[in-house]
C-alpha cells in the first residue's frame, strides 16, 4: 500500500499548480498568448524530425490477444475492454508480466539507426496500468509485477545518451481498472465489472472513506485524484520531455482538462497533441492509421502500426511490408507531415523480430536517403503520378527531394510547371549527375534505365530563385477529352477498416481494394473552355450492382454498376450523360452510397468534351 500521506500531497500539489498557472482570464493552455515566432521556435525539433517510434507496451502483452483459449477481436491493448474482463481477473495477468530481457538501451539504438528522432511510450494506457512507479496507486509496475522495476527511467537515460527526445503517452479519461475512469462509470454490461463493486485499487478503498459514498466513481474525483497526480509524476522523474501525448478524450469537459492542462508548464517548451478534450486544441493533429490525401492545414503526425494491433497479439502476422512502411514515411513528409511508426513489445520485453526487421531495412534507405527527409518541408507541386517530392528552400533558392516509386519505362521523367533554372541535378545515391531540359509545361529529367532503389529512388534539384511553380492539373486533351486516370486521384481513407489503393491490373493502374464503403476519391482537373461533358469510367466489379455518387463541384448525380464479370474485366460507363462546366478549376468526387455498395475497381474517370460554349 503506498502511503497515505504521500498521495494526500500530491493532490495538493496539483491544487496549487492550478492556482498558480491558471491565466486571469479562466484559460490554462500555457500557450495561449503565445506568438507564431515563439511557437516555430518550440515546434522547430519536431518538424525538422518527421520520423518517430510509438510503443504501446502493458499488462495487455499477457495475454496477447487470447482469453479464455479465445483470440479477442480488436487491438492487443483493448483486450480486457473487448473481452470484458472483470478487473480482478485482468490484474491478475500482472504476475506474468516480468520483462526480463527489457534492453532500453537496445531499443534507442533500434530507434535511432532506423532514422527515428523521437519515442513515445505509452507510459500509461486504459487498463489503467502504469509503467512506472506511481505513488497513488499500486497497480504499476513496481507493486504489482514480479519485474518491481520503475521501466521509463532507464529508457529515459538511453534517449539522453544516444540523442533521441523523449514523449509519454498518458491515457487521461479511459481508465478500466480504476474507479471513476471513463468506460468504468457505466454499469456492467456483457460481464464487465459494476465500477461500484468492491473489485477497486487499494488506493481508491483507502480514500472512500474520506469521500461522499454518491460521488464513488466521480469522473471528477478521478482525474484529480489518479490522472492529475500521475501527469505530474511522469513530467517531474524523468528529466526533459518532449511530448505529452494525450489519448480518447471521453467525457472530457474544460473543467476537466483545466485539471491537467496547467502541470504541462512543468516542462517549459513540451509538445501537445489535440486528444486532450475540453476544447483544447494540442499542437497537433493526430490522424490514426491513414495518411490525410492532401495533408492537414495544421501540424499533423500519422500515427501507424507495422500489423494490425498497437499492443502485442501473439497471432497477429499480418505485416506491412518494409517497401510499404517506406513510402508512408515519404509521403506523409511530403504532405508536411511526421510519421510515428509503432511497435508492440512482448511481456518478456522484446521487440517482435519482424518490427525489428523492418525498422533496419527502413534504417539501410535512411543511412542514404535520411537528407531528403530530415529538415525538409511539403511538396509544392500538385500530385505526381510517378512519386513524391520534399523540398528546403533558401535565400536564394531550393532543394527539390524527387522520390520516385515509379521508374518511367523510356528514362524520362517530367517534372510539371516548374519554371526555376535547374542548376544542378543528381542522384542523392551516388552524387551521379543527371541531364535536365526546361520546357514550357516544366522540366524533363533524364534517368539511367535502372532505379537504384526499387522502393524509392530519389533524384536531387537544386534550383535557383524563390520557387515558382505552376499548378499543373488535368486537362482537355487533343480528342477533347479529360481523363483523370487512377495514379492521380487523391484517396481518402477512413482510420480503420480496409484501405483503397492503387495496384495493376492486366499492366495498367487502377484504384482496387475499395471494400470499405466510407472510402471515397477525387480528381481535381481543370477546364480551359466553358463547355457540356459527359463523364465515363472504366470499371470492374463481380457483385451484381454497386451505386455510387458522383459530385462535381456542388451538382451530385448518382450511378449503378453492373458486373462485368470479374476484378480485371474492365468496361467503360456512363456516370454523367451532360454538364456544363466553366473555365477554371474543378474537383470529381465519386462516393459509394451506404448500403448499396460493393467493391468496385476503377480504372479512370473521363470527361469527353460534347460541346464548347465559349471561344
Amino acid at each position: 500500500m503506498k502511503n497515505l500521506v504521500s498521495s494526500i500531497l500530491f493532490s495538493f500539489l496539483v491544487i496549487a499548480a492550478f492556482s498558480g498557472l491558471a491565466r486571469s482570464d479562466g484559460s490554462s493552455w500555457p500557450y495561449a498568448d503565445e506568438t507564431q515566432q515563439q511557437r516555430n521556435q518550440r515546434m522547430d525539433w519536431w518538424r525538422d524530425a518527421h520520423f518517430g517510434m510509438f510503443i504501446h507496451w502493458g499488462v495487455y502483452s499477457v495475454p496477447a490477444g487470447i482469453y479464455e483459449g479465445h483470440k479477442v477481436k480488436g487491438i492487443g491493448e483493448w483486450i480486457m475492454n473487448r473481452g470484458k474482463i472483470p478487473v480482478a481477473e485482468y490484474k491478475e495477468y500482472s504476475e506474468d508480466f516480468n520483462p526480463v530481457n527489457y534492453d532500453p538501451d537496445k531499443w534507442v539504438r533500434l530507434a535511432k539507426n532506423a532514422g527515428m528522432k523521437y519515442i513515445v511510450i505509452t507510459s500509461k494506457h486504459h487498463d489503467g496500468f502504469a509503467l512506472f512507479d506511481s505513488k497513488v496507486t499500486d497497480w504499476d509496475v513496481v507493486d504489482s509485477t514480479p519485474y518491481g522495476k520503475d521501466l521509463l527511467k532507464p529508457l529515459a537515460e538511453a534517449c539522453r545518451k544516444h540523442g533521441i527526445k523523449l514523449g509519454f503517452y498518458y491515457s487521461q479519461a479511459q481508465d478500466w481498472c480504476h474507479t471513476g475512469g471513463s468506460a468504468m462509470r457505466v454499469p456492467a454490461k456483457g460481464g464487465w465489472d459494476n465500477p461500484k463493486a468492491e473489485k477497486i485499487d487499494k488506493f481508491t478503498a483507502a480514500h472512500s472513506g474520506h469521500w461522499d459514498p454518491a460521488q464513488l466513481g466521480s469522473m471528477d474525483e478521478y482525474i484529480k485524484n489518479i490522472a492529475a497526480p500521475q501527469v505530474r509524476e511522469i513530467l517531474t522523474n524523468y528529466g526533459d520531455i518532449a511530448v505529452l501525448w494525450w489519448d480518447t478524450p471521453r467525457d472530457m469537459n474544460k473543467e476537466r482538462a483545466d485539471m491537467l492542462q496547467p502541470i504541462i508548464s512543468l516542462q517549459p517548451g513540451i509538445i501537445t497533441n489535440d486528444r486532450l478534450g475540453g476544447g483544447y486544441p494540442g499542437d497537433l493533429k493526430t490522424p490514426e492509421q491513414y495518411i490525410p490525401a492532401t495533408g492537414l492545414d495544421y501540424d499533423w503526425e500519422a500515427c501507424m502500426t507495422m500489423n494490425d494491433t498497437w499492443g502485442f497479439k501473439s497471432y497477429d502476422h499480418n505485416w506491412k511490408s518494409a517497401k510499404t512502411l517506406i513510402r508512408n514515411l515519404v509521403d506523409i513528409t511530403s504532405k508536411g507531415g511526421n510519421y510515428l511508426l509503432n511497435v508492440g513489445p512482448t511481456s518478456k520485453g522484446e521487440i517482435p523480430q519482424e518490427s525489428v526487421e523492418r525498422l533496419k531495412k527502413i534504417g539501410k534507405w535512411m543511412s542514404v536517403n535520411s537528407r531528403s527527409i530530415y529538415e525538409t518541408t511539403a511538396s509544392p507541386f500538385a500530385k505526381l503520378s510517378w512519386g513524391r517530392c520534399t523540398k528546403k528552400t533558401y535565400i536564394n533558392g531550393a532543394d527539390l527531394y524527387l522520390h520516385i516509386f515509379d521508374w518511367p519505362e523510356d528514362g524520362k521523367l517530367i517534372l510539371p510547371g516548374l519554371k526555376n533554372k535547374v542548376q544542378q541535378a543528381y542522384l542523392l545515391e551516388n552524387m551521379k549527375k543527371v541531364k535536365t531540359d526546361s520546357f514550357a509545361d516544366g522540366v524533363k529529367i533524364e534517368l539511367p534505365s535502372q532505379p537504384l532503389d526499387e522502393i524509392d529512388t530519389v533524384v536531387v534539384l537544386k534550383v535557383a530563385g524563390e520557387l515558382e511553380i505552376e499548378k499543373v492539373l488535368p486537362s482537355a486533351n487533343a480528342q477533347g477529352e479529360i481523363v483523370l486516370g487512377a495514379m492521380m486521384a487523391n484517396i481518402h481513407n477512413p482510420g480503420y477498416g480496409s484501405q483503397a489503393k492503387t495496384e495493376t491490373v492486366n499492366g495498367k493502374q487502377n484504384i482496387g481494394f475499395w471494400t470499405d464503403a466510407r472510402s471515397w476519391i477525387e480528381w481535381p482537373f481543370k477546364v480551359e473552355k466553358e463547355a457540356e461533358f459527359s463523364v465515363k469510367s472504366d470499371v470492374a466489379l463481380i457483385d451484381e450492382a454497386s451505386e455510387i455518387t458522383i459530385e462535381i463541384d456542388d451538382k451530385k448525380y448518382q450511378a449503378k454498376l453492373s458486373s462485368t464479370g470479374s476484378y480485371s474485366n474492365f468496361k467503360t460507363v456512363d456516370l454523367i450523360d451532360k454538364i456544363t462546366l466553366k473555365p477554371g478549376e474543378h474537383r470529381l468526387k465519386i462516393r459509394p452510397v451506404r448500403g448499396k455498395w460493393s467493391p468496385v475497381n476503377f480504372r479512370n474517370a473521363t470527361l469527353k468534351s460534347l460541346r464548347i460554349l465559349s471561344k
